[in-house]
C-alpha cells in the first residue's frame, strides 16, 4: 500500500509505504547493522530485536515507520514522530504542527551522486504534504557531519544541542517556507495516496 510518491526530477519514483514489522526486518537488519547506519543504535540488534523494534514503533500512537522505494526496490526507511511524546520529550518546546523525523539510506556498493539529497528530499514533502505539519523536528548526533550537510541543503535550521540519554544530539527545525526556498519543491510534490 503506497502511501506517498515523488517524481524525483533526476533520479526518478521514490514511494513510501508502511514498514511491516515482519515481513521487512531481514531487510531492515541488513541496513540497521550496517557500519554506516552507526548513528541508527543499534548495531548489535538481531532480526528479532529488529522485528520486535519495528513492531513497537507500529503499535505506538505518535511513532511510525515507512519503507521507501527507488524504482520499485526497497532503498530508504523514514520514520515520523510527534515531538510532543517521542523523542524529545522535555527537550524541546513543541508547537503544534511539530513532527520528528528520521531517514535511513540502506548501504549500496554503488552509490548514485544526489541519492540521499533526492531521499530527504522526498521524506520532507511527504512530511510537508500533510497540510498539519507545520515544521519538522530532527535532532540528529552532533557528530554527524554528514547528516547536518544534507539538513542544511534542504532548509533546516540549527536550534541547538540537546542532551538526551544515548547522544548529544543537534535540534534542528525546518518550516514548509524553508523547504521549500531551500529546495524549490512546491506544496505538495507528491501524491499522498
Amino acid at each position: 500500500m503506497t502511501a506517498f510518491t515523488r517524481i524525483d526530477p533526476r533520479l526518478g519514483e521514490f514511494t513510501l509505504r508502511p514498514a511491516d514489522p515482519d515481513a521487512d526486518a531481514a531487510l531492515l537488519h541488513r541496513w540497521v547493522t550496517h557500519p554506516k547506519a552507526a548513528f541508527w543504535l543499534m548495531q548489535d540488534a538481531d532480526v528479532a530485536r529488529v522485528a520486535e523494534e519495528y513492531r513497537r514503533i507500529a503499535a505506538h500512537p505518535h511513532h511510525d515507520a515507512y519503507l521507501g522505494h527507488w524504482r520499485g526496490r526497497p532503498a530508504f526507511l523514514a520514520e515520523r514522530y510527534d515531538p510532543a511524546h517521542v523523542e524529545l520529550v522535555g527537550l524541546h518546546d513543541a508547537h503544534p504542527g511539530d513532527v520528528g523525523m528520521h531517514f535511513l539510506c540502506a548501504p549500496t556498493d554503488t552509490p548514485v551522486h544526489g541519492f540521499t539529497r533526492a531521499v530527504i528530499t522526498t521524506v520532507m514533502a511527504w512530511l510537508f504534504a500533510d497540510p498539519a505539519t507545520r515544521r519538522v523536528v530532527v535532532e540528529p548526533d552532533v557528530r554527524n557531519t554528514a547528516v547536518h550537510a544534507l539538513n542544511a541543503a534542504v532548509g533546516f535550521e540549527v536550534v541547538g544541542t540537546v542532551t538526551k540519554p544515548e547522544k548529544d544530539a543537534l535540534l534542528s527545525i525546518c518550516t514548509r517556507s524553508r523547504f521549500h526556498a531551500a529546495t524549490g519543491v512546491s506544496d505538495p510534490d507528491g501524491v499522498p495516496a
